[in-house]
C-alpha cells in the first residue's frame, strides 16, 4: 500500500534533527569495455569445457557537485578450457553509476557507497555480461549474485594490511 502524504506541508521537515536518507541514480554508463575472443582468434574449434573466473572491485569518489558520487564497478572476467587451460575469452568492463547521496553519516558514507550502490547497478551489468558472451560467439554468462558487504570487508582488511606499521611513541 502507498504512503499518503495526508497534506503535510513540505516546510514541515526542514527543521528535523537527522535529515532524511536519499539516493538516486542520476545516470550510469560503461567507461570502459573490452571482449576478446581468444578461441576464434587461434581458429581451434571442438569441444571445451570453460571454467570462468570472476574478479570485481570497486571505487568511489566524490564529484565536484555536493552530494554526488561517482561508483565505478570494475570486472573481469577470464574464460578457459578445464582441461587445456587455454583461454576462451577475456573480458574486461568498467560500469560507472553516478549517485545522489543525501543523510547519510560521514561515518557511514564510504560503506554505503561500495555496497548500496554497486547493488543498484549489478542488474545492468549482469545484462552487459550476458549480451557481450553471446554476441562474442559463447553461451551468455549470467554472472551470479555479488555479496558487496564481504566484498567491502576483503577490500577493507586488504587495505589495513597494506598500510605500513608505525611504532607507538
Amino acid at each position: 500500500m502507498a504512503d499518503q502524504d495526508n497534506g503535510a506541508a513540505p516546510q514541515a521537515d526542514e527543521g528535523a534533527t537527522s535529515p532524511q536518507m536519499r539516493m538516486q541514480i542520476l545516470t550510469q554508463f560503461v567507461r570502459d569495455l573490452s571482449f576478446e575472443n581468444v578461441l576464434a582468434q587461434r581458429g581451434t574449434g571442438g569441444e571445451v569445457q570453460p571454467d570462468v573466473q570472476v574478479s570485481v572491485s570497486l571505487d568511489a569518489k566524490k564529484r565536484s557537485v555536493e552530494h554526488q558520487y561517482e561508483v565505478a564497478c570494475k570486472v573481469n572476467i577470464t574464460s578457459q578450457d578445464k582441461e587445456s587451460q587455454d583461454v576462451l575469452f577475456l573480458m574486461e568492463m568498467e560500469y560507472v553509476g553516478v549517485f545522489h547521496v543525501e543523510g547519510v553519516p560521514d561515518d557511514q558514507l564510504h560503506p554505503y557507497l561500495l555496497i548500496e550502490c554497486p547493488r543498484q547497478i549489478f542488474p545492468f551489468m549482469r545484462r552487459i555480461v550476458s549480451d557481450v558472451t553471446r554476441d562474442g560467439g559463447f553461451p551468455p554468462l549470467n554472472l551470479e549474485s555479488i555479496d558487496f558487504v564481504e566484498l567491502y570487508r576483503q577490500e577493507v582488511k586488504r587495505r589495513q594490511a597494506a598500510q605500513p606499521r608505525t611504532a607507538d611513541a
